[in-house]
C-alpha cells in the first residue's frame, strides 16, 4: 500500500512538473506584442517568416524565419533548442549566433515567459520560406560570433519567474523583453554594449538610424511624464503631436498584421513607463 501511494505520488509530481515546463500560447502572444511582435522575424510576408534587412557594420543579415516550417523555420527545433538560440545565442547544432540576435539582453528574460513564447511561436501559421544567406559576414564567421560571445556577451542569470509589477518589472521589460536597452544605448566600434550610454541613445541604430535619448536628462525625455511614455508605446505620438517613425512605429503596431506594443497589457506599458523616469539621466545629444 505504502509502495503503491509513493509511486502514485511520483506520477502525479511528473505530470505536474511537466504541465510547469509546458508554455501557454496565450500568454506567449502578450511576450510576443511586448518584443515588438519580434519584428526583425518579419519581413514582407507573414509574421515571423523572416527575409527583413538588418544592416550592421559588420555585414548585411537576413532575419531567420521562426515559423513552425519543418524545411525552413523552427518545427524540426526541440523547445532547448529554441531556448538556447533567444537566450544563449546557441543555434541547433551548437554553433554560436550573430550578435545581430540581441540573446545577450534576452537571457534574463524569465523560465516561465520564454517557454511561453516558444509555445506561441508553435502556434504561429507555418511558411515555408529558405533563409537568406547574410551578405559581407566576416572571415570564419561562427569563430568570430565564438569570440564575441566569450568577450562581450555578459549573460545575466535567467529567473523562474518575470516580476509581477511596479518598476521591478518595468526594468525587466526594458532589459530583456521589449529590449528598448538593446536599441537605445550605443555600441563600441566592435559591437559591445556601451553601458556607460545605458538608453541614453545613438546616432547609429538599427539600419543605422539615429536612435534618440530616453533617459531623464535635458538631452533626453527629461520634460516627458509617464503619460506621455505610455502615449507613445500605444498610439507612437510623440508629447509635440508628432508621430514616431521606422522601427519604433514598426514595434509599436506590430508588423505583417503582428502584435505590437499596443496590444501588450496597459500595466505593463505602464510598468516600462514609470521604470524609464526612474534610470539615470546621461549628457548625450543625438541629433536626427
Amino acid at each position: 500500500m505504502r509502495r503503491g501511494a509513493s509511486l502514485g505520488l511520483a506520477i502525479y509530481l511528473a505530470v505536474a512538473a511537466g504541465s510547469a515546463q509546458a508554455g501557454s500560447a496565450e500568454r506567449g502572444g502578450e511576450i510576443f506584442a511586448l518584443a515588438g511582435g519580434c519584428g526583425c522575424h518579419t519581413g514582407t510576408g507573414s509574421v515571423g517568416a523572416g527575409g527583413a534587412e538588418i544592416a550592421t557594420p559588420f555585414g548585411k543579415f537576413y532575419a531567420t524565419n521562426i515559423t513552425p516550417d519543418a524545411s525552413t523555420g523552427i518545427g524540426g527545433w526541440s523547445d532547448d533548442e529554441i531556448e538556447a538560440a533567444i537566450r544563449r545565442g546557441i543555434l541547433q547544432g551548437g554553433e554560436a549566433e550573430s550578435p545581430v540576435m540581441p540573446y545577450y539582453w534576452y537571457a534574463g528574460m524569465s523560465d516561465a515567459d520564454v517557454a511561453d513564447l516558444i509555445a506561441y511561436l508553435r502556434a504561429l501559421p507555418a511558411v515555408q520560406r529558405e533563409n537568406r544567406p547574410h551578405e559581407g559576414e566576416l572571415p570564419l564567421a561562427r569563430w568570430a560570433y565564438d569570440g564575441w560571445r566569450l568577450l562581450f556577451a555578459d549573460l545575466p542569470a535567467s529567473p523562474a519567474t518575470a516580476p509581477a509589477g511596479g518598476i521591478a518589472r518595468g526594468r525587466y521589460l526594458v532589459d530583456h523583453v521589449s529590449l528598448c536597452a538593446d536599441c537605445h544605448t550605443a555600441r563600441t566600434a566592435l559591437g559591445a554594449v556601451d553601458r556607460s550610454l545605458y538608453l541614453a541613445g545613438t546616432s547609429e541604430g538599427p539600419g543605422g538610424d539615429p536612435v534618440p535619448n530616453i533617459t531623464p536628462h535635458p538631452t533626453g525625455i527629461a520634460d516627458w511624464d509617464a503619460d506621455d511614455i505610455m502615449n507613445v508605446l500605444v498610439s507612437g505620438m510623440l508629447p509635440n503631436f508628432d508621430n514616431v517613425q521606422g522601427a519604433m512605429a514598426d514595434v509599436v503596431d506590430g508588423v505583417g498584421g503582428g502584435p505590437g506594443y499596443k496590444d501588450a497589457a496597459e500595466s505593463d506599458r505602464r510598468a516600462i513607463a514609470e521604470y524609464l523616469r526612474t534610470v539615470a539621466p546621461v549628457e548625450h545629444q543625438v541629433d536626427e
